[in-house]
C-alpha cells in the first residue's frame, strides 16, 4: 500500500471468510440516530448470519467509549470519525484505532436558544414569510457583540473536542466572521477557547437540551434527535444542518483498535457485512424501511426518544423553526453515494481542521496527512467484506466503488458553505485559505 492510496483489491481471488476468531462480542454506541446500523445489523439478524453474538451497549460519553474500546471492555464501537484519528496521533489518549466502516453522512444541526433565535432573526432576509436558508454566523455576530459588551461569553456546547459537531461549529462560525478560539496542547492548554469569539464546551449529546435551557450554553451542534427534541419542548432552533455547511459530509465511523483487527481479522470481516448489509437496509427502496427504524430506535435501549422526534429527520424531513418542515431527503444517509467506505479524503480533511484549530500544534507535510489517513481509515479491509458480499451474491458490485480504482476521494459531495475548495491531496494549500485559523508554521 503506497502513502496516498488504499489497497486494491483487484484481481483478488474469491476465498470462504474463515469462521470468527471471536463470535461473543460487547459493542459500544452513543444514543444518537446515526447508531441505527448496529441496531438494524441485531434487530433484522444480520450478525447472527455471520456467526457473530453481539451485545450492544450505550455508553455515557465518547470518552469512556473510546476508553473502553481501548482496554478491551468493548470490541469496537460507532465512534466520532475524527476519534480513531486522534487517538493514533495521540491528541488525549494515544492509542492505534483503525475504521473500515463510515456509519454515515450527514445527520448534525446547530441550535440555538429561543432567546438567541429571536435576535438573530432580524439579520436574516426572508421568503414568503420564512428565513432563507442556509443561514450563517454573520447573524449571530450580533448577539455574541451584545454579549461581549456586557463583558459576558458567548457559549456554545459540543460533543468531543474531535467531533464532527466540534469542527462543524467551528467551521460555522468562522466562516461568518467569528473566531471560535484555538488549542495549545503544547502549553497544556486544551480548553480550544484562546482569541475565542464564542466559547465552546463538551457536553453529552443527551444533555444538549436541558444545559441549553438551564442557560449554561446558549446554542450547540448536535446530532439527532437532540436538535429536534429542542423544537418539540419549545427552547430552540436549528438555524443549520451540517447538510447545508457541506453536503454528503462524513459523520461517523465504526473502529476497533489496530491490535484488535490483527487478532481477528475473520471476526472483523464478518462485522463489516453485518454493518454494510444493515447501512443497505435504511437506504435501499429510497429509504422504505425508515419508519421501521425509527420505531426500533426509539426503544430505551438504543437512542430512546419519542418516536415523533426521531422521525422528523429520519424520515426526510427536518424541522427548524416551529412549523417551518422541510423536505431535508439526504439529512441521513447511510449507504447511498457510497456512505460506507471510508475514503482517505475524509480523514485528511478533519486532520485539516485539527491542524486549524491548534490540536495539530506543529505544521506537517502534505506527505503526513496521506500516509495518516491510509493507516487509520482502512479501504482495504472493507473492499475484501464488500467483495465477499458480491461474490455470496447478497450485494451487486454497483453498490460500491470499482475497488481497482484508488478511491481516494469521496464522490458527490458538494461545496463548503465558505466556497473554500477542500483540496485533500494538498491539504496545506487547503489550510492557508481560510481567513480564520493557523497557517504555514504558526502555532497558537
Amino acid at each position: 500500500m503506497t502513502a496516498v492510496s488504499l489497497m486494491s483489491v483487484a484481481g483478488m481471488t474469491r476465498a470462504e471468510i474463515g469462521p470468527p476468531e471471536k463470535p461473543d462480542l460487547k459493542l459500544g454506541f452513543i444514543k444518537l440516530t446515526d447508531m441505527a446500523p448496529l441496531a438494524i445489523a441485531w434487530e433484522q439478524g444480520f450478525f447472527m448470519d455471520e456467526g457473530l453474538f453481539v451485545e450492544l451497549e450505550a455508553q455515557a460519553n465518547w470518552k469512556v467509549l473510546l476508553d473502553r474500546v481501548i482496554t478491551g471492555e468493548l470490541d469496537g464501537a460507532h465512534m466520532l470519525a475524527g476519534q480513531p484519528l486522534g487517538a493514533t496521533i495521540g491528541y488525549g489518549t494515544q492509542a492505534n484505532i483503525i475504521t473500515a466502516f463510515s456509519m454515515d453522512l450527514n445527520g448534525n444541526g446547530i441550535t440555538v436558544s429561543d432567546k438567541v433565535w429571536e435576535t438573530m432573526k432580524d439579520q436574516i432576509p426572508s421568503e414568503h414569510g420564512k428565513p432563507v436558508h442556509p443561514i450563517s454566523a454573520k447573524a449571530l455576530k450580533p448577539v455574541v457583540e451584545a454579549s461581549k459588551a456586557r463583558g459576558e461569553r458567548f457559549r456554545m456546547g459540543m460533543v468531543f473536542p474531535v467531533s464532527t459537531h466540534n469542527y462543524e461549529l467551528r467551521y460555522w462560525l468562522a466562516a461568518g466572521g467569528l473566531n471560535p478560539g484555538y488549542y495549545a496542547p503544547q502549553r497544556g492548554d486544551t480548553s480550544g477557547t484562546l482569541q475565542a469569539d464564542v466559547y465552546l464546551s463538551v457536553t453529552p449529546p443527551p444533555q444538549m437540551p436541558a444545559t441549553m435551557e438551564a442557560g449554561t450554553i446558549q446554542g450547540y451542534c448536535v446530532g439527532e434527535p437532540w436538535n429536534q427534541q429542542a423544537v418539540f419542548k419549545g427552547i430552540g432552533v436549528p438555524v443549520i444542518t451540517d447538510y447545508e455547511i457541506w453536503p454528503n459530509n462524513p459523520e461517523k465511523v465504526f473502529g476497533v483498535t489496530e491490535q484488535w483487527a490483527q487478532k481477528n481479522p475473520n471476526t472483523h470481516l464478518h462485522l463489516l457485512r453485518a454493518l454494510i448489509r444493515a447501512a443497505h437496509w435504511l437506504d435501499e427502496n429510497n429509504n422504505a424501511n425508515r419508519q421501521e427504524a425509527v420505531e426500533i430506535l426509539s426503544r430505551p435501549s438504543y437512542v430512546g426518544a419519542d418516536a415523533e422526534v426521531i422521525a422528523n429527520s429520519m424520515t426526510g424531513t427536518f424541522e427548524y423553526e416551529k412549523g417551518d418542515v422541510r423536505e431535508v431527503p439526504d439529512f441521513n444517509v447511510f449507504f447511498r453515494y457510497h456512505a460506507t467506505y471510508p475514503y482517505p479524503s475524509d480523514a485528511i480533511w478533519y486532520l485539516t481542521q485539527m491542524r486549524r484549530w491548534g490540536q495539530i500544534p506543529d505544521a506537517k507535510p502534505d506527505d503526513w496527512y496521506m500516509k495518516t489517513a491510509a493507516r487509520v481509515y482502512r479501504g482495504d479491509i472493507y473492499a475484501k467484506a464488500a467483495q465477499s458480499l458480491i461474490d455470496d451474491g447478497l450485494m451487486s458490485p454497483e453498490d460500491f466503488p470499482d475497488f481497482s480504482q484508488e478511491n481516494f476521494v469521496r464522490p458527490g459531495q458538494g461545496k463548503l458553505i465558505d466556497g473554500v475548495t477542500f483540496t485533500p491531496r494538498q491539504p496545506n494549500a487547503y489550510i492557508d485559505r481560510f481567513d480564520i485559523g493557523l497557517k504555514g508554521t504558526q502555532t497558537p
